[in-house]
This record gives C-alpha cells, structure tokens and sequence, in this order.
C-alpha cells in the first residue's frame, strides 16, 4: 500500500465504521488508534507513548495550558447540569405551560428554535450547545423529534458564523485573509464579499427555515423510542414538579446565558484594545474563557432562582450532579474528535489533500472544484477551521496563478466547502455536540441531516460553477434559489424519512 493510502487509511476506518455501526465512539477509538500505530510504524510501546501525548496535549503543550479546549469542557459541564437544574427543578414545565397559550403549535416551536439560533451568534460550539440543551425539553413538549432539533440546531450555527464578521469566525478568517498579500481590498471587505458569495451557508440557512415552516424530512415523534445509552440524554421533561406557569425560572437563565455571552465577549476584546472598535473588539476577545463565564453566571442564577423558589440545596446538588454524568458521554466523543483531529493532522491528510489540487485543478473548474475539494477536506478532517487555515493561502495562490479575477470567488467556495464538509461530517465537533445536546445520537443526526445539506450543496455547487463561467451574480443566485426551491419541492413531494434509525427499535 503506498504512504498515502496507508496515511488516508484511518479516517476511512472511522467514517465507515462511524456510519455503519452507529457507534461514533468506538469509530473514534479504532480511527485514534490505527492512525497511531500508523505513526509510530506499528511499535505498539510508541503507539501508547504517542496517544498519551496527543491526549495531553488537549489540555497542556508547549508548557501553557490550552484553555480553548478546558473551556469548552466547562462550558459543556455547566450547560449540563444547568438543564438539569431547570428541567428537575420544574422551570422547563413551569415555562412550557406559559407558553402553551402563546406557541399554539409544532410549527411556532421550529421556528422559534431557528430564531434562538439567530440570536446565539457568536460562536457555533457555543450556539450548538446553548440551543440544544435549552431547546431539547421544550421541544419534546411540542413534539419535535430529537433528530429535527439537532438539524435545526446545527444548520443555524457554523452557517450562520461563517457570514458574519462579529462572530469568533470573522476575525479568524480575516486574520488568514490579511495573510494573501495580493488581496485587492482590505479584509474586512473581502470576508464581506466571501460571506456573499458562500451560496452554500446562504442556501442552508434557508432551508432550515423551510424545514421548520413545513417540518418536512422527520417522522413524528411517537414513533420514536430512545435506547437505553440516550435515555439519560432524552430525560430533560421528567420530572415538572410545580406547573404554575410561571416563565422567569426559565427565561432569567436563559437571558443571562445569552447577555452574557455577548457582553463578556465585548468586554474581554475591549481589555485588549484602546479605540472603540467593534471589529477589534472581537478579534481580541477570549471567546473560549467568555463561553465559561456567560455559562457559570447562568448557572449560578439558575441555582439562585430555584432556591428562592422553594427547592432544597439537597436536590439542587443532586440536580446538578445528574447533569455532570449525563453529559460525559458527549464529552468522551468530544475528546475523541479532538485526538483524532490530531492524528490526521499528524498523517499529513490536509496537506494530501491541498497538494492534488494544485495538480488536477483546471481553471474552467477551479470554483466549483474548489468547493469540492475543501467539502472532502473538512468531512474527513471533522473541522472547518482547519480546511481554512490550509486551503485560503493555497486556494488564493492558485486563483491568483490561474485567474486573478476569481480570487474572491474562489476564497468563497472554499469558506463555503469547508462548511459543508464540517456540517456533514460524523467526526465534526459541531455535528456531534449539536447532536448530544439535542438529545440524539450523532449517527442519527448525521444521516438524517445530510438530504438537506445535499440540497444545500447541490445548489451552491450550481452557483461556484455559473460564476466561474462569468454569469452575472443576480442570475446566479436566482439559479441558487430556483435549485434549491426546486430540490425542496422534490423532496416534499417524493422523500420518506429514513425507516430505521438506532434511536428506534
């Protein structure tokens, strides 16, 4: 087997066994440990030797601790155990009968699961699990399947970064634009431009909001059963020990998570920066640490508000107990995703990758290609920013080599592939926390999510290809949209939801 099959061997191993088994973890697992062994040459001492190192290297490397990743596990456990404490304390209940005489019906809870989405905007790990957890209790009362939440979930998160410069994406993507030195515009303006060209986030923003007008793609939630590993997962409506219809138990957290969230974001940019710079502001700002924060302030007020209420300490620390074992198993997959994610860096998969384009690219399909290869990029990496960091230098050389007129074009097909990519991916950070906190498993979120990103792609895939025949860019999103309307109605007409999914029996 040459080096580079043998290099691309584990991530096939995990995505088919990840797709074929239903079981992400153990996927996972066989992914990190042949990628290992692969490395270390099948030396079985250095095998260990080397998964000890990657697995360290999560929380501690190069003598400072990686706080991106230690908060993001923080954030998971306050979230938690924060839904814990406000379904077992009765909030979600209390909230859900406020609202019956205000969301009469399935349709109104779709849509406001989107609108919350919407509001969430400053980080898509964030986004993923704030809405999720929030949504899952709420949404189980108005009978939305947990496989349409998770949908709803993750289609209104990275999409929606990926078009906005005030979100931790924008200052990300600007800072390795700012690194193309022949960029004709500054690069604010030019992830502007991108963010209007990337037909694909555009496209799937759309359709989540068709899906959740219409709730096509998704059987009824009495047809559903939960396994026993989900259980503790689906669990969130139990226990509604005091109905009083009273909203605040639920909605102070809530607009505490989400106020704080933006503010201390703002905030810690604005430590960093003297002028009043909004831009800065966000390139500055510890989005990981002001995650934390925003969730630690949430929770404490959740556990204040439920003691005033009446509920004993004894319970409220029973309550948020509940919430730390019944996250572990999304953290376990997390940790995984991350160790794998190192592997394949360490394989040299990306780099494999970005170096066959270079070599069969032509310029009559650089855009549209370009949109391909970056979608295969972040579906066998499971990240989106990594396909950035590789493939914007790369792609905006090659366009710059072939035709400089479609530089920006270009650099939006690969935003827009490697969101794709991101979005289907089983081994994505973002498909499998939007998927745990929604209360499914990722397999299940995975296949029945992937019509709509499809859809999505193929009408994007449209638009790359017509602008790289020079087509005026109103025809070209009238052919994204007619694609895409077109594709939509096809599906409500002909498409069955999938007949069997591990979370039926």
């Amino acid at each position: 087997m040459s080096p580079s099959l043998l290099a691309m061997l584990p991530l096939l191993l995990t995505l088919i066994l990840a797709l074929w088994l239903r079981l992400t973890l153990i996927a996972l697992g066989v992914g990190i440990i042949s990628g290992a062994l692969i490395i270390s040459h099948f030396d079985v001492m250095q095998t260990g030797g080397y998964l000890a190192e990657i697995g360290l290297k999560q929380f501690y490397s190069q003598g400072a601790w990686q706080w991106w990743h230690l908060n993001v596990l923080l954030a998971m456990l306050l979230l938690g155990s924060m839904t814990q404490l406000l379904a077992r304390g009765g909030a979600v209940g209390q909230f859900g009968d406020w609202l019956y005489h205000r969301v009469r019906t399935e349709r109104q809870a779709r849509l406001g699961i989107v609108f919350l989405g919407w509001l969430v905007f400053i980080d898509g790990i964030f986004s993923c699990l704030a809405v999720g957890h929030v949504c899952q209790p709420l949404s189980q009362r108005y009978g939305i399947r947990n496989e349409q939440l998770a949908y709803l979930v993750d289609s209104n998160a990275s999409p929606l970064c990926a078009l906005l410069p005030f979100s931790s994406w924008g200052p990300y993507v600007m800072a390795l634009l700012a690194g193309i030195s022949f960029l004709p515009i500054s690069p604010l303006l030019a992830f502007i431009e991108v963010a209007a060209l990337n037909f694909y986030a555009i496209s799937t923003l759309g359709l989540s909001l068709l899906v959740a007008w219409f709730g096509l793609g998704f059987r009824p939630l009495k047809m559903d059963k939960n396994p026993p590993q989900m259980q503790e997962l689906s669990a969130a409506t139990v226990t509604e020990a005091d109905t009083r219809g009273n909203p605040w138990l639920l909605a102070v957290p809530m607009l505490t998570l989400l106020g704080a969230s933006v503010g201390l974001t703002l905030w810690s940019g604005a430590q960093q920066v003297a002028a009043w710079d909004l831009a800065e502001w966000l390139a500055k700002a510890d989005i990981g640490a002001s995650m934390r924060n925003a969730c630690l302030l949430a929770t404490l007020v959740t556990l204040a508000m439920l003691s005033f209420s009446g509920r004993r300490m004894l319970e409220l620390f029973g309550d948020l107990s509940h919430g730390v074992r019944m996250i572990t198993f999304a953290i376990a997959i997390l940790l995984c995703t991350w160790m794998i994610g190192a592997v394949i860096q360490d394989l040299g998969v990306a780099t494999l990758l970005a170096s066959w384009a270079k070599l069969y690219l032509s310029a009559q399909l650089l855009v549209a290609g370009m949109f391909l290869l970056c979608a295969l990029m972040a579906f066998a990496t499971g990240s989106s920013w990594g396909t950035f960091a590789i493939m914007i230098p790369i792609g905006g050389e090659i366009a710059h080599t072939m035709d400089v007129s479609l530089l920006l074009p270009v650099l939006g097909a690969v935003m827009a592939g490697s969101v794709f990519g991101d979005h289907c991916s089983p081994i994505s950070d973002t498909s499998v926390l939007s998927a745990t906190s929604s209360g499914c498993l990722p397999h299940d979120h995975v296949v029945t999510q992937l019509p709509f990103a499809l859809m999505a792609a193929c009408s994007a895939l449209i638009g790359f290809q017509l602008v790289n025949l020079g087509v005026a860019l109103p025809l070209v999103w009238l052919a994204v949209v007619g694609c895409g309307l077109g594709l939509f109605a096809l599906m409500a007409r002909f498409y069955s939801p999938w007949p069997k999914l591990s979370s039926q029996t």
